[in-house]
């Protein structure tokens, strides 16, 4: 999964925003950081630390859960609302990455404090290793990869060559980190933001291992976390409030402190401190491994899986308000299986309509009489033919609640009386309500 994460990093759009994405990124980290390591520190029995948890670790473990971000919720949460591409998301992904590969190195020294099997490692290795580890990963090896990924896709079968040498090179990189005294997680995470930033890593090979992980390894991950603990008996409303309250005000605060002196205007700073706040899956994967190690208590952990299933929950509603913005339109939104009627036979527009109006009242509990006769009416007034064999029948109804669509290929071509003349093979018919334009 953190393979998977760290191929979604694209370290080229740091480069390219610079001093906001990283003022933006710094202090969206470091202030819920400060927040969440001075309250671990002033009271860790209150939080949930495990008796004879080293105190240290368990305040740089709660101060790192509070800082990091989820990287994949908050893309999705970007593409949903059609904000990726727009100057935040320009700002919010850049500042996301710079934010998931520092605290994901924190992390990683800090399990590598806690694991008793790294006890004999000196701390100077494990420092100087990891430093040495992170450089080559994103020099020479991420220029290796990008020599070798064209001749793997030349000479290896595919899928399997490229997902064969990404997933073992992810399991090395992984093991060469928990050598050095940090934990797997890390290794993997980096190779993953190595091999994803080649041009040559094609869009279809890291659509196969991220549906892979998500459809297969993530829900065995998943299942084993509600196996292990029991989320209800553990659930403490007040631990949980307490989490959720500084994980959301130190992350929004952050966000918008940074946006704000990066000079973004006062909406838009907000909505990227919003945007900076879901923990999703990241912040699970986290404390369980924390769990494991003994430095945080079930009671914890499930406040921890509480607020990363919230602030991914919120983060998209959220934002929507703050910026006023709608989510886009789109035809394929508003189809069903069945009212699509492919291989359609019929002779007259007439027949179309009325196999289509018949489809659409069944799907969506209409009456097919009143449907066709609408659509039969509009079509009067003038022709809904329109050129190269496509036809949009349409009408408006009173007592809808959104738009009804369906579509039909007749592969033989019936006359629409269209603009061109020519016969029409797709037909879409269109149902909105009265006062929706």
């Amino acid at each position: 999964f953190m393979l998977v994460a760290g191929m979604e990093v694209d370290l080229s759009a740091v480069w390219r925003q610079g001093r906001s994405a990283v003022t933006v990124s710094l202090s969206g980290l470091l202030l819920p950081f400060a927040a969440g390591f001075g309250l671990a520190w002033a009271s860790p029995r209150v939080l949930g630390a495990e008796p004879g948890a080293d105190p240290l670790v368990f305040a740089l473990f709660f101060a790192t859960a509070l800082a990091i971000s989820a990287l994949p919720v908050i893309v999705r949460t970007l593409l949903d609302l059609d904000l990726f591409r727009s100057d935040l998301g320009m700002v919010v992904v850049p500042a996301a990455i710079v934010n998931d590969v520092i605290g994901w190195v924190t992390f990683a020294f800090v399990i590598g404090m806690a694991d008793a099997r790294h006890a004999d490692t000196p701390l100077l290795v494990t420092l100087l290793g990891t430093v040495a580890f992170f450089v080559l990963m994103l020099t020479i090896v991420r220029w290796a990869l990008d020599f070798l990924l064209p001749r793997l896709h030349a000479f290896a079968s595919w899928p399997g060559g490229v997902l064969g040498f990404t997933a073992t090179f992810g399991l090395l990189a992984g093991a060469l980190t928990e050598w050095l005294g940090v934990h797997s997680v890390f290794g993997a995470f980096v190779f993953g933001v190595a091999i994803g930033d080649s041009r040559h890593l094609r869009e279809r090979t890291r659509a196969t291992l991220d549906q892979f992980v998500s459809f297969v390894f993530a829900p065995l991950f998943f299942a084993t976390v509600g196996l292990r603990v029991n989320l209800l008996r553990h659930f403490d409303p007040a631990l949980v409030a307490v989490v959720l309250a500084v994980a959301v005000a130190g992350k929004v605060a952050g966000g918008t402190l940074g946006a704000r002196l990066s000079g973004i205007a006062p909406r838009q700073a907000w909505a990227i401190g919003v945007a900076l706040t879901s923990r999703g899956a990241m912040e699970i994967i986290l404390g369980l491994l924390a769990l494991r190690l003994g430095i945080i208590g079930e009671r914890l952990f499930v406040a921890l899986v509480v607020m990363a299933l919230v602030t991914s929950v919120l983060t998209g509603p959220v934002l929507a308000w703050l910026l006023r913005s709608k989510k886009p339109r789109r035809c394929l939104d508003f189809v069903v299986a069945r009212a699509f009627l492919p291989g359609l036979v019929a002779d007259t527009k007439e027949d179309v309509i009325r196999a289509l109006s018949t489809a659409v009242a069944e799907a969506h509990g209409l009456d097919a009489a009143r449907v066709e006769a609408a659509v039969l009416e509009r079509e009067r007034l003038m022709s809904t033919g329109l050129e190269k064999g496509v036809a949009v029948p349409h009408a408006r109804l009173e007592g809808l609640t959104g738009p009804v669509v369906a579509v039909a290929t007749c592969d033989r071509g019936v006359e629409f009386d269209a603009v061109d003349g020519s016969p029409c093979r797709i037909v879409v018919l269109i149902l909105t309500p009265a006062a929706d334009d």
